[in-house]
């Protein structure tokens, strides 16, 4: 398959999906996101808004990322590491690289690389109140 550059929610779309693809597959993250994800296709609809706002400016994520990440940290009786968000950034990267080039897709790597470490530090603080 030949690598795109990413322009377009088509684009986006077919990053979001093939990557949750490999996720709900993992043996590790897989059995997270399949317990507290009920409805994948809505899911992932707000999932490609996230990112088309993220990468390609268009306002159509309008929901609070900090405070989901927190409700799953409890859902999970706070269990999420570093590791997890390791593996996930990875997977990330590993579909970026499959599908994509050029300047968007490393600032989806950028990107993910710190609301990964801003979202688990985020959860780490809140556990202390």
């Amino acid at each position: 398959m030949e690598k795109i550059e990413i322009t377009s929610r088509p684009d986006i779309k077919l990053l979001v999906h093939t990557f949750y693809g490999k996720i709900r597959l993992h043996p590790v993250l897989g059995p997270i996101f399949n317990s507290i994800v009920t409805d994948w296709p809505t899911h992932l609809d707000l999932l490609t808004d996230f990112w088309e706002t993220q990468l390609l400016f268009e306002r159509k994520y309008r929901g609070n990322p900090l405070a989901v990440h927190q409700e799953v940290d409890e859902k999970m009786d706070h269990s999420m590491k570093s590791e997890h968000f390791g593996i996930w950034l990875n997977l990330w990267f590993e579909t970026l690289d499959e599908l994509f080039q050029g300047d968007t897709a490393q600032i989806a790597k950028n990107r993910a690389r710190k609301m990964s470490t801003m979202l688990y530090l985020n959860i780490f603080e809140n556990r202390k109140k």
